[in-house]
């Protein structure tokens, strides 16, 4: 399991913040599933004050762990729902359930759906749990984002940077405000 988890202000490992927390979820050996791995090392480089960061392979009781202790959390991977390779999707997990079509690149048994709802029934779960993610083409062993996914990265920058823009405050250093 990875569970690399540093504030915005440190590059090593420390425990989760109590504030808002980008959990990036996948598996840099299988393609597209690196995803969310790559958008987690992507915001520490950008160290916004206030934002933990954590990579994590799919492991879902590290996901609720994590959940339990952040206020709100951003969670980023790759997504399979059938629609094109590269669209992007956004939906508030803490309000909406997870459609059954969609789903995730993990391929452990009990992972961010499983993670979400869990946190759910515990009362874990934070006040806001944003998902981020971009629909992959391919899962399966190799390195590199596919040529539809690595298209979207930039929309998916901006939709996250949005979204940390509002959880933490605007005036958050290393997070563009919205235009």
């Amino acid at each position: 399991m990875t569970a690399n988890v540093s504030s915005g202000t440190s590059g090593g490992a420390s425990a989760p913040c109590a504030g808002v927390l980008l959990i990036g979820v996948g598996n840099e050996f299988r393609n597209d599933d690196a995803l969310g791995l790559l958008i987690a090392r992507e915001f520490r480089r950008r160290c916004p004050q206030g934002l933990g960061v954590m990579e994590n392979d799919g492991d879902g009781a590290s996901i609720v762990s994590a959940l339990q202790e952040a206020r709100e959390a951003v969670l980023v991977d790759a997504i399979r729902s059938g629609a094109v390779p590269g669209t992007i999707h956004r939906l508030d997990m803490a309000s909406e359930t997870v459609p059954p079509t969609l789903e995730f690149g993990t391929s452990h048994g009990f992972g961010v759906t499983e993670a979400v709802e869990t946190a759910r029934k515990l009362h874990f779960l934070p006040r806001h749990v944003i998902l981020c993610g971009i629909e992959g083409a391919t899962f399966e062993l190799g390195k590199g984002l596919s040529d539809p996914v690595l298209r979207s990265v930039p929309r998916l920058i901006s939709l996250i940077e949005a979204e940390l823009s509002a959880l933490l405050g605007n005036n958050a250093p290393g997070v563009p405000r919205p235009a």
